[in-house]
């Protein structure tokens, strides 16, 4: 029976901040309502209480939440692709498709969150920070792996940098402008920057 409870419970954690990120990735962090987030995830007040005291503890949850989210649906994909240059542009590709298939109503929770606490001091800054650093450190490890197999020569932080600059214009183009000119053109864009510093550009796609 406690397993039981523990699990429902669980259950009833992972389907809030599921909504709450979803709502977020549109309204902000700072834009989640206790009261709107319950309904949403169909919970009562007082379930939600159980699982959150105060406003921050959730707002740190659900970066946790989105960074397992992005681990899932853009990294994990790619754990099968050939090391090297292939697996850089694939992983490119996974997070345009994060974006393409509406994932999030908003495109992307961090690109969000990041606007919303950059000039905000505190845990949740912090957290956003490093949730950036760690996507930004992977996408340079994966760009350093294309450089010693010999398959691109470029300096890896900068062009990890180029990369992830690329991936978020296409968040904002995509909500202001046609989605589907947007994406593609994200898509080009860095496909173009790899081949002009591939050793071999055969081994990426054409277009």
């Amino acid at each position: 029976m406690t397993d039981g409870r523990k699990l429902r419970g669980q259950r009833s954690r992972e389907a809030i901040l599921a909504q709450a990120v979803s709502l977020a990735s549109v309204d902000g962090l700072g834009g989640l309502s206790l009261g709107r987030l319950a309904e949403a995830a169909g919970v009562s007040k007082s379930g939600f209480f159980a699982h959150w005291r105060d406003k921050e503890q959730l707002q740190l949850d659900c970066v946790d939440w989105a960074r397992r989210q992005w681990q899932d649906r853009v990294i994990a994909p790619t754990a099968t692709v050939p090391k090297g240059l292939r697996r850089l542009f694939a992983l490119h590709e996974a997070r345009i498709a994060f974006y393409t298939d509406g994932v999030l109503p908003g495109g992307c929770f961090f690109f969000v969150a990041q606007v919303e606490f950059d000039d905000r001091p505190g845990p949740v800054r912090d957290a956003v920070a490093a949730a950036m650093a760690d996507w930004l450190g992977y996408l340079e490890r994966r760009v350093g792996d294309a450089v010693d197999l010999g398959e691109l020569s470029a300096d890896p932080a900068q062009l990890a940098y180029e990369i992830d600059a690329l991936g978020e214009a296409a968040v904002t183009h995509a909500r202001l402008r046609d989605a589907a000119t947007a994406y593609r053109h994200a898509r080009r864009a860095v496909l173009d920057r790899l081949r002009a510093l591939a050793t071999d550009p055969s081994i990426l796609p054409e277009d």
